[in-house]
């Protein structure tokens, strides 16, 4: 396992920040890692008044389509316009001789990331439901986005996007597979097969759930974080992927994201799906499609995140459980869609 100093060269970030971040006071720093991500590497560096966050990629050889630090700066710069809430960026650096690869930078956004259960616990029903609704309005608001005219015109191409994406996990699982995966190369098939007809575009974050938004002391959400997969494409594909994630990924450890769509009086994942229909006027034919293509493109994320750990790439701690995860994962694609 990798340290966060593997990550970060604080000397030479604070030297880069003297000019994005005038009001930050160097003399102060200190730098830590934000635990809980699985892909991109997450420092908050702070003075003790202004606290910052950085992004760059992980450790190690990366796919030339993931990661990317640019992608995210311009989805948030661009939804900054906009009411669908983000964190303030206030810089992107592609001088590799800073830090080793590229990266941004954004003021630390009010809020918490419920990530756990034990989090989840803390929360009574009526806060889940406030939640729960305010993530598909988010949703919603998203894909209602006029991703032309904000600085997103040239963002992805408006058609082939399912075609697109479904090479690009090919590859990704090329690159990654170190092992046999039973049942995955049956799943990526019957997609490929069985693929929906286009629907217009919009903008799609790429990996939209629970422990991606910061959360209000009142159940509203201050930042939707994490768009480095965001990009013009098909809305159905982060409903899917949504709603996997929301009631999908019980029992698989703590090394995945928890599904809060489990838990006693919380919001089940059609009262949802009804719910962002309504406010998106999106209809939901061949969703479970998508639900089965979440569940594939999870894994083949989490089996390049299993390659990168056993590489000793990956930086701080949870990433142990994540190879048991992934045929799981996999199965539960096949079984959504059987269903």
């Amino acid at each position: 396992m990798r340290t966060a100093t593997d990550a970060l060269d604080t000397g030479r970030l604070i030297q880069w920040l003297a000019g994005p971040a005038p009001d930050f006071d160097p003399s102060t720093a200190s730098v830590s890692l934000i635990s809980g991500g699985r892909s991109n590497l997450t420092f908050e560096v702070t003075d003790g008044k202004c606290a910052l966050v950085v992004r760059r990629p992980p450790l190690g050889h990366v796919h030339a389509a993931a990661h990317d630090m640019r992608r995210e700066f311009r989805a948030m710069v661009a939804l900054a316009k906009t009411g669908v809430p983000v964190p303030e960026v206030i810089g992107y650096c592609d001088d590799r001789s800073v830090l080793g690869a590229p990266f941004l930078v954004m003021r630390k956004s009010p809020g918490r990331i419920y990530r756990t259960d034990d989090d989840l616990g803390e929360l009574d029903r009526v806060q889940g439901t406030l939640i729960a609704h305010a993530l598909v309005d988010t949703l919603a608001n998203l894909h209602s986005a006029p991703w032309a005219s904000i600085g997103l015109a040239d963002f992805g191409r408006s058609s082939g996007y399912l075609d697109r994406q479904l090479r690009r996990w090919a590859a990704q699982l090329a690159g990654a597979r170190e092992r046999p995966l039973p049942g995955i190369d049956r799943l990526a098939d019957l997609l490929a097969e069985h693929r929906p007809a286009p629907r217009p575009s919009v903008l799609v974050h790429g990996d939209y759930r629970l422990d991606n938004v910061l959360i209000g002391t009142g159940g509203e959400i201050t930042a939707v974080l994490d768009w480095e997969m965001s990009t013009i494409g098909d809305p159905l594909a982060d409903v899917g992927t949504f709603c996997m994630y929301w009631d999908g990924f019980a029992d698989l450890g703590l090394s995945v994201p928890c599904s809060p769509g489990v838990r006693h009086g919380w919001p089940a994942r059609e009262e949802l799906a009804r719910r962002y229909t309504a406010r998106s006027g999106n209809s939901l034919s061949d969703l479970g499609w998508y639900v089965a293509f979440g569940y594939y493109r999870i894994a083949v994320i989490l089996e390049g995140v299993h390659a990168r750990h056993r590489r000793g790439l990956t930086a701080g701690s949870g990433f142990d459980g994540v190879g048991d995860a992934v045929p799981q994962i996999v199965a539960r694609g096949l079984e959504a869609w059987a269903e």
